[in-house]
């Protein structure tokens, strides 16, 4: 789609595109997405929306919970060395710890905070967990259109900006968590007239129940929901997509360089993906959770659970 004949040029987006076409399978190609390409009348891309796959949602889950337990496990750290620079006679700063000391108290407070997980005596911080980029569009323009498009959505009646935020660097973008009304009539409707339930055949609801359509569903949903909102340039597009910031290069990074990989994160994210394929899986009964906030556990185990929700062997077996 970025590499259509009229968009090649002689700045840095024409060089990469050429790049592209030179040897396209380095820019990971088809990764699989969900979502819709906007073309204007020349066929030159303006906008894109996307929802996130279960396992991206599971993997920002992640992020989310490490961010604020290893706050949680760091204040507790903190007052283990300060009980036993006190046991000492001595202040804090003067307490000469061991790296394996340290990483010791470390992983004595995280087995606390598990603690109370299973004692039930803990609670997530609910804004702190909300992962609002769920749902997403991105809209390609010049920097003049992007610029009123700001305008316009600052002074919205109905519109509100949550959060804003700039990309800066190689990748240049405005950000934006907009939290706006829904109409869940007409999307009751809609879902009846298109008939859209015939899609979710194959995941263990009957036909009947389907038919009824999203009506039960509805009926306890907010009035407002958050999506997120890109505006930039096509040269950042490319950047993006192709260039030194190329998404799938941020994606593996996030997961590399967490401040925090514990396993009480890998658990929420292990978790949310299970649940997630629960729902889309012709599964609607499971006889226990497969996860424990509290537990250890392999990738292997969850997707050996997950591949029984769908039906197929527990693992793969070479006779």
């Amino acid at each position: 789609m970025l590499c259509r004949e009229g968009y090649t040029g002689n700045g840095r987006a024409g060089e990469l595109i050429r790049l592209y076409k030179k040897d396209p399978d380095f820019f990971y190609r088809e990764v699989p997405i969900h979502g819709v390409v906007c073309l204007d009348e020349k066929d030159r891309l303006i906008g894109v929306y996307r929802i996130k796959r279960p396992r991206r949602i599971a993997e920002k889950a992640n992020r989310y919970v490490a961010n604020w337990i290893f706050k949680m496990v760091q204040e507790k750290a903190q007052r283990m060395a300060e009980q036993r620079a006190e046991s000492f006679g001595i202040p804090l700063e003067r307490l000469l710890t061991a790296e394996a000391e340290m990483l010791h108290e470390f992983l004595k407070a995280e087995e606390a905070i598990a603690g109370r997980f299973r004692q039930g005596r803990i609670d997530f911080d609910k804004e702190a967990m909300a992962i609002n980029d769920v749902g997403g569009i991105k809209i390609v323009a010049d920097d003049d259109r992007l610029s009123l498009l700001e305008e316009r959505l600052t002074h919205h009646p109905t519109f509100r900006i949550v959060e804003k935020g700039a990309h800066q660097g190689n990748y240049e973008a405005r950000n934006f968590i907009l939290e706006l009304p829904w109409d869940r009539e007409h999307v009751y409707r809609a879902f009846l007239a298109s008939r859209a339930w015939e899609r979710y055949r194959g995941r263990g609801i009957s036909d009947e129940v389907l038919r009824e359509g999203l009506g039960p569903f509805l009926k306890e949903t907010e009035p407002t929901l958050r999506m997120e909102l890109i505006l930039c340039t096509f040269p950042a597009l490319v950047e993006s997509e192709l260039g030194a910031s190329i998404h799938e290069g941020r994606i593996v990074a996030q997961r590399e360089n967490r401040a925090y990989q514990g396993y009480i994160p890998m658990n929420v994210e292990f978790l949310i993906e299970y649940l997630l394929a629960v729902g889309l899986s012709p599964e609607t009964r499971i006889e226990r959770l497969p996860v424990k906030l509290w537990g250890r556990y392999l990738p292997d185990t969850i997707s050996s659970h997950i591949r029984e929700l769908y039906r197929l062997p527990a693992h793969e077996v070479i006779h």
